[in-house]
């Protein structure tokens, strides 16, 4: 049977008792959260810190609300609360697409969202829906706090920029209006870690995103593809986040430059895709070969762009 090497155990009382306790016992301490990945790789001795601190009593850092026009999630926040929450539904479905494939719900309900983000694992899944949304990381260390963006927030495969001493305690995403998006994840079995995953956020030019009729027209006549006598929409802004095909911190900042400014339209997200693709560097592995996964980054930034626009009108 795998069990973990012998660790010391505090228990926080406050973040600033978080804080003090990382400070007391240096880098060899580990943040223990949800625990549903930091627990396995210290039972196959991948991890081994001297002391956890578990910070699952601090209420204070689960929470979702709205302020000053941002979305603000704690870091201790479940899975599962990320996937209910009214407001993150309403203004980034991508995050509630991307907790629906996530897991099973038993590390739903028990893993956090600031846990899976500090894991860092290359095929993580809300790292590329992060990504795309463009969203900032609260970092508290004892002097303060600083902010962090979503896309240097990561250094490398279970590395980030979270210092000993530090503790990620917030994400912040800025509301914008005339905004779509959707996450696509092609996984070997439910739950499973991807074999490639595409994150996409869209906004249009004009800003309040058209809201169709039932016949699937919006006010000024558009179909769903986002057209009218003047020709197709115009995309103002995009995101695009990738997992697990080897995109540089997540992220497809090429496409992301094509999409601005082009018509919302099937040859641009078709295009976006092809490129998308084209920066990637996957690995073959036990998920499957290198070709395939490239090739599942341009079909599936292809199918949530698609997607995404069909939000953005209202669908």
């Amino acid at each position: 049977m795998q069990v973990p090497a012998y660790v010391e155990y505090e228990k926080a009382s406050s973040i600033e008792h978080a804080l003090a306790l990382l400070a007391r016992y240096g880098p060899e301490s580990r943040i223990l959260a949800g625990g549903h990945s930091l627990i396995p790789m210290m039972k196959l001795r991948l991890a081994q810190p001297e002391t956890l601190i578990d910070i699952n009593g601090l209420s204070e850092l689960s929470y979702i609300r709205v302020d000053r026009a941002e979305l603000c999630i704690g870091a201790l926040t479940r899975h599962a609360q990320l996937l209910d929450d009214p407001l993150a539904g309403q203004h980034f479905v991508v995050l509630r697409d991307a907790e629906q494939v996530i897991a099973d719900p038993v590390v739903r309900n028990w893993g956090t969202v600031g846990g899976s983000l500090c894991q860092a694992d290359p095929s993580e899944d809300l790292s590329a829906a992060f990504a795309a949304l463009k969203a900032t990381m609260v970092i508290r260390h004892p002097g303060g706090t600083r902010t962090v963006p979503a896309r240097e927030f990561f250094t490398g495969p279970y590395e980030t920029v979270v210092a000993p001493g530090e503790l990620l305690a917030e994400i912040r995403i800025t509301i914008r209006p005339g905004g779509g998006s959707a996450y696509q994840k092609v996984g070997r079995r439910a739950g499973d870690w991807p074999v490639g995953a595409a994150g996409v956020a869209l906004w249009l030019a004009g800003g309040d995103g058209a809201r169709r009729d039932g016949a699937g027209r919006d006010g000024a006549g558009r179909d769903g593809a986002g057209r009218d006598g003047a020709g197709p929409g115009v995309i103002a802004d995009a995101g695009v986040g990738l997992t697990a095909v080897g995109a540089e911190h997540f992220a497809a900042a090429e496409a992301e430059e094509f999409l601005r400014g082009a018509p919302a339209t099937p040859e641009t997200f078709a295009r976006a895709g092809q490129i998308a693709a084209e920066h990637c560097r996957p690995v073959t592995d036990q998920r499957g070969p290198a070709d395939y996964k490239q090739h599942l980054a341009g079909e599936l930034t292809t199918r949530a762009l698609h997607r995404a626009l069909h939000r953005a009108l209202g669908g």
